[in-house]
């Protein structure tokens, strides 16, 4: 990741309250970036989806559960699938 700038963001205070206890109040940047740049991930990997399935058929459930379990890093259902 590049450089950090401050940026002001409203949040609802329950929520921001329950990070904040979670990670103390030195980390609470940390973890709202790495909340971001998840969400980034998961909405690149939709339209990256979306891209594919309107070339192709849609994927299967099997295809979209191997995929999740890579994405987890367990390898359970892409094992499954290999055999």
């Amino acid at each position: 990741m590049s450089g950090s700038k401050k940026y002001s963001v409203s949040l609802p205070e329950d929520l921001a309250e329950a990070a904040r206890a979670h990670v103390g109040a030195g980390g609470f940047s940390a973890y709202v970036a790495e909340a971001l740049e998840q969400r980034v991930a998961m909405d690149k990997l939709r339209e990256i989806v979306a891209d594919f399935e309107t070339d192709n058929e849609p994927l299967t459930r099997d295809e979209i559960e191997a995929a999740r379990s890579l994405l987890r890093h367990d390898g359970g259902a892409a094992k499954g699938a290999a055999a």
